[in-house]
């Protein structure tokens, strides 16, 4: 996702539990989990927004970033797999394009909650990083992984991730989420190309043993590339894509190695954020009310 996610330190009274009802209420219904100006967050809930959120991510996958597809994604000009059926699928919508309201989708996310996952057969991650290692260390604790995530590229700015985090914020809490994970890229099929900042999230991003996942060693590629001393912290962070600088902000660390997807023409990374981990100001910025970024 070509964005980055706010840096405000607005403070807030945490939300009562009638915020909270209809929020939840609105995960089933489809109805607005968030709202800034013309834009709103949604959970799809049928066949033809899931279709709808497919299109944006060929849009956005394949025809800007050049993912390799099949025949069956270029005719249907949709990227599809077998995870999106029992995925959950955060859509943002610019509700001031005239038009039908499924080409008012200009965003989305990709849920997969861990019951899913079993249900699925493991985790989307699995193919690129050990995440069942992780999950089999914290058995009391939900994990969610995020995935797919992309925004048109006008709609690139804070407001439509702060939108995104609404709905995450919501949908963790309704599912009593202890963590958050998922791969996120780095574009480009060669790791040397972003040597700084893969090296600066090896040498200081990393979780304790605990909390560590690792590439599976099939796929595995070192991201300690430049000794610390030629690492510059400023060069590295501007050189880091903008979800993993975000996901950065609110406290998460980076698995061990990072996997070439030829598929996609990326560089993955692996996110681990537990929720208990967040950064309070962001936990202060998204549980209140969304009302107060309406227009």
């Amino acid at each position: 996702m070509q964005s980055a996610l706010p840096e405000t330190d607005r403070q807030s009274a945490a939300p009562g539990a009638a915020f909270y009802s209809r929020q939840f209420e609105a995960i089933v219904t489809g109805a607005p989990l968030g709202r800034i100006g013309s834009l709103e967050v949604r959970i799809a809930v049928d066949e033809a927004q899931i279709a709808a959120a497919q299109q944006v991510r060929y849009r956005v996958f394949y025809e800007e970033l050049g993912a390799k597809g099949d025949e069956v994604a270029a005719a249907d000009q949709r990227d599809a797999d077998r995870f999106d059926a029992v995925c959950d699928h955060l859509l943002v919508y610019d509700t001031a394009i005239v038009g039908p309201e499924l080409s008012k989708i200009v965003g989305t996310y990709r849920l997969l909650r861990q019951e899913s996952a079993v249900a699925a057969g493991g985790f989307y991650s699995n193919d690129e990083f050990d995440l069942d290692s992780l999950v089999a260390r914290h058995p009391s604790l939900r994990f969610l992984e995020l995935g797919r995530s992309c925004v048109l590229p006008e709609y690139r700015s804070k407001r439509t991730i702060e939108v995104l985090w609404q709905g995450i914020w919501a949908y963790i809490n309704h599912y009593s989420v202890g963590v958050m994970t998922g791969c996120a890229s780095f574009h480009g099929t060669t790791p040397a190309a972003h040597a700084e900042a893969l090296s600066f999230l090896a040498q200081n991003c990393r979780p304790d043993p605990t909390w560590d996942v690792r590439a599976v060693p099939s796929r595995y590629q070192s991201m300690d590339l430049m000794p610390p001393e030629a690492v510059n912290m400023r060069s590295a962070m501007n050189a880091m894509p903008p979800l993993i600088k975000g996901y950065l902000r609110l406290g998460a660390k980076i698995g061990d190695g990072c996997v070439i997807d030829h598929e996609f023409g990326t560089t993955d990374v692996f996110i681990i954020l537990p929720v208990s981990a967040l950064s309070t100001r962001y936990l202060n910025y998204y549980s209140i009310d969304a009302s107060r970024f309406a227009a």
